[in-house]
């Protein structure tokens, strides 16, 4: 069951349910269910942070077999509010899904996420065990001060903040970009916004902003800084090193090995701690998890973790039998 134009996803089709769920610290998650309402439940974790959900990402999940819940988190997408960020850190995100999962009534549930998605897929795992039954991550992001300084330092050679023969040398290549992005003055915060978000259009093969940031792709750059400058609210190595809480369960990486956003070195690094987990690496694949050959790669991973999580859900009820 794939799409008629051929992009290999599934059909459109609008959520069966939508409703906007308060969490606390002022913030008001959007949350939509599409698929199956009987299917298997699954969790999709956007990216960014700050990026939102989007329609066509409903279409990489099979309808007639999952129950997907897409959930727009703290202060991105139509969650309220906008760009909020008070109680907004990655412990808040983690408590999120767990409220999300006792309002929708669901047991266990797989997640599915891309980028940041995949790093808070491990976070949410590691603190949830029990409540996951397989995971899905593609474009890993483990968090680490050497990925987003990396990412800083390129994106300021490009907007030219950097001085061009020191830019390797410079202790904070975030600086710039938090001193601008969270400044109040907007003649500040506005071009570097722009810059910093043509900075990973240029990476994903778009082009540059046509206008000025509107506001949601403005709060998706200022929670991106957010995140970025307090070593996205994790201790170093830490997803790493909880990976024996999880690595019992069906698990599948999927990384394109040409990826400029996220590069291949951390996927490499979470394969290497959990050797457990299903590794497809796709050669001269970029960042975006719906171009053609990463969308099918995640598809496809879904199918095969479902199987998985589905035999081994049935082999714990025989056991209780």
């Amino acid at each position: 069951m794939v799409a008629a134009d051929g992009d290999g996803l599934f059909p459109a089709a609008p959520p069966f349910a939508e409703r906007r769920l308060p969490v606390g610290d002022g913030h008001a998650l959007h949350v939509e269910e599409c698929g199956n309402p009987d299917g298997l439940p699954l969790l999709f974790l956007h990216g960014g942070p700050g990026s939102g959900c989007s329609p066509r990402q409903r279409r990489l999940f099979d309808p007639r077999r999952f129950r997907a819940v897409l959930v727009d988190q703290r202060g991105c997408g139509r969650s309220a509010p906008l760009g909020g960020l008070a109680g907004n850190d990655t412990a808040a995100l983690v408590a999120d899904c767990e409220r999300v999962r006792a309002a929708l009534g669901v047991d266990r549930w797989l997640l599915c996420g891309g980028s940041w998605g995949s790093l808070l897929a491990l976070a949410y795992a590691q603190a949830h065990p029990h409540a996951v039954a397989g995971l899905v991550l593609r474009g890993v992001f483990l968090g680490s001060r050497e990925e987003a300084h990396g990412y800083a330092r390129g994106a300021a050679r490009a907007a030219r903040l950097l001085p061009p023969g020191n830019a390797d040398f410079v202790a904070d290549p975030l600086a710039p970009w938090v001193s601008r992005i969270l400044s109040a003055d907007p003649e500040r915060s506005r071009p570097a916004v722009r810059a910093w978000l043509d900075h990973e259009r240029a990476l994903m093969g778009e082009a540059p902003l046509a206008a000025p940031a509107d506001a949601m792709q403005t709060a998706k750059a200022r929670i991106q800084m957010h995140y970025l400058m307090h070593d996205c609210f994790l201790a170093p190595g830490r997803l790493l090193a909880g990976v024996p809480a999880i690595r019992h369960l069906p698990a599948a990486i999927v990384q394109g090995l040409a990826d400029p956003v996220c590069p291949p070195l951390a996927a490499a690094r979470l394969r290497a701690a959990w050797p457990e987990a299903e590794w497809t690496g796709i050669a001269g694949a970029g960042h975006g998890g719906l171009t053609p050959a990463l969308a099918s790669a995640i598809i496809a991973a879904l199918a095969r973790v479902a199987d998985r999580a589905e035999r081994r859900g049935r082999d714990r009820n025989s056991e209780r039998g």
